[in-house]
């Protein structure tokens, strides 16, 4: 009776988990998104250093295994962190020129915590995704590279070597800008203000492919790896907006 028992109790393991159970139900903003949804959980891949000895540049990966979810869209990404000063990290939009997920960016990191993305699908489904990062140094506190003379807001974006028309165009955008977070104090123990650059349109020939806003936990010179849908063809336009007022454009040719 008693293995029966654990056999069963084996087989509801993976209906906890697609129930929804994860970090994002102590995070109020992920709380607030989901609502009374609950997210597919491991249908997003995180991939993330399960260590890393510097917080304050962090490679994030987030993608959505095509094989078994082709036909799935996905309208929304939010990404957070468990245990920054604030758990936000960016969120994204995506519009009809946007190629399927498959993003890159790099974040920061205060300690050792939990990040977790959900995703919002076309058809109003929520997906989740979380992995583990232990942190040897923070990356919250420590001094940003650069300075707001130092190549500021110098934009620049990089398309795919070579163009087929049967896949998504991979596009590299950055931009130099030193993301102060407003946690850091000068010499003299006075708050250093917050400024950071505070979002990213792309299109392509007008139309949208992605949206994008960042929050202070985004590392500095931001950057970004994402996709245009297959096929496309064209100008792709990005403009960079900073919180100072500050505004960069930059703009190449597909193929």
């Amino acid at each position: 009776m008693m293995l029966r028992l654990l056999f069963i109790a084996a087989l509801c393991l993976p209906t906890l988990v697609q129930a929804g159970s994860g970090p994002w139900e102590r995070i109020d903003p992920a709380r607030e998104l989901l609502g009374e949804s609950k997210p597919e959980v491991g249908v997003l891949a995180l991939d993330l250093p399960a260590v890393t000895q510097d917080g304050s540049s962090v490679t994030l990966k987030v993608s959505l295994d095509r094989r078994r979810h082709s036909d799935t869209v996905i309208e929304a990404l939010y990404l957070f962190t468990t245990g920054n000063p604030a758990p936000e990290l960016a969120e994204f939009q995506f519009g009809p020129a946007a190629g399927p997920l498959d993003l890159e960016t790099r974040i920061r990191l205060d300690r050792s915590q939990q990040v977790f993305a959900l995703a919002r699908t076309a058809d109003d489904r929520w997906l989740a995704g979380v992995r583990d990062v232990r942190v040897t140094v923070s990356g919250c506190l420590v001094e940003g590279t650069g300075s707001l003379d130092d190549d500021f807001m110098l934009a620049r974006v990089r398309g795919p070597s070579r163009f087929r028309a049967d896949r998504p165009s991979e596009i590299r955008a950055m931009i130099r800008h030193p993301m102060e977070t407003g946690f850091r104090e000068d010499p003299q123990g006075q708050a250093i203000p917050r400024r950071i650059v505070k979002q990213l349109d792309v299109s392509l020939e007008g139309e949208q492919v992605l949206h994008a806003r960042f929050h202070p936990a985004i590392a500095a010179h931001p950057y970004l790896r994402f996709h245009v849908a297959a096929g496309l063809e064209g100008d792709l336009e990005l403009e960079w907006r900073e919180s100072g007022g500050e505004k960069a454009e930059s703009q190449i040719s597909i193929p």
